[in-house]
């Protein structure tokens, strides 16, 4: 698939799109307390897509894979780097890591965001874990002007993450949103040598997510085809927004909620 470039018009549905995906997410984020279960989240963020006019972009999507997603929220928690399925809904739990990963399409184009949050009371190991991973993602996305190579979005998030002695995952990288749930470019968190050449133009909508291990960078794919855990069962923290390519710049089309 050829990169895809974004028309003003195309733009402005994306940042409508976006500002809602941003509020439901919001929403989720307070919901998510000890006894609440993954699947209520779920099934308060798929009502409130739909009631707005939108629609899940995740929900029995598949990614390479024969077994279709099953929700409208990554629910992962502690060692679950990503993509974990909502159903069958498990109960937070005091002391647990909770990263939300949530993909709206709202009239024909995706945006696609996501927070680490302690459900109650973590060490304060986690706590820097959450911390250093947001921050590594304010430092990618700071780079983002046209004519820049997209391999430098890498080179600002991994040295954010490894002087505080963490781990950067390089099997999974950001992309491409738009009119599809995934498109090129691939976006690393790493900085990748052997990354093609791309260059950063207006009009690109670009996902930047990086991933953040508190051990090993290695991970391994789970039983049900979805879950990416982490090789040593360390905890892992996952922040993600949607950007558009601006004349000079860029511009946050899913504003963090948290």
């Amino acid at each position: 698939m050829a990169i895809q470039h974004y028309t003003d018009e195309d733009i402005a549905k994306l940042r409508e799109g976006g500002r809602l995906l941003s509020e439901i997410l919001g929403e989720l984020a307070r919901m998510a307390k000890p006894g609440v279960t993954t699947a209520e989240l779920d099934a308060h963020a798929e009502k409130r897509m739909r009631d707005a006019g939108g629609e899940p972009s995740f929900k029995g999507y598949k990614a390479g894979g024969a077994v279709p997603f099953n929700g409208t929220v990554c629910t992962s928690i502690n060692d679950e780097v990503v993509h974990a399925p909502p159903h069958p809904g498990r109960a937070l739990e005091e002391g647990m890591l909770l990263s939300l990963d949530i993909g709206l399409r709202y009239k024909g184009l995706c945006t696609d965001m996501a927070v680490t949050l302690p459900i109650g009371e973590v060490p304060e190991s986690w706590q820097k874990l959450v911390r250093v991973t947001k921050e590594s993602l304010l430092a990618g996305i700071d780079v983002i002007r046209p004519g820049v190579k997209i391999r430098e979005v890498g080179r600002a998030v991994q040295p954010v993450v490894e002087r505080a002695g963490f781990g950067v995952v390089r099997a999974l990288v950001g992309h491409g949103v738009g009119r599809h749930v995934h498109e090129e470019p691939n976006v690393p968190n790493y900085d990748d040598p052997d990354m093609p050449a791309v260059t950063i133009k207006k009009g690109m909508v670009l996902a930047v997510e990086p991933m953040v291990t508190m051990g090993s960078w290695d991970v391994l794919l789970a039983r049900d085809q979805w879950t990416i855990k982490t090789i040593d069962k360390k905890p892992a923290a996952h922040w993600e927004v949607t950007v558009a390519v601006t004349d000079d710049g860029y511009e946050i089309l899913t504003p963090l909620p948290i």
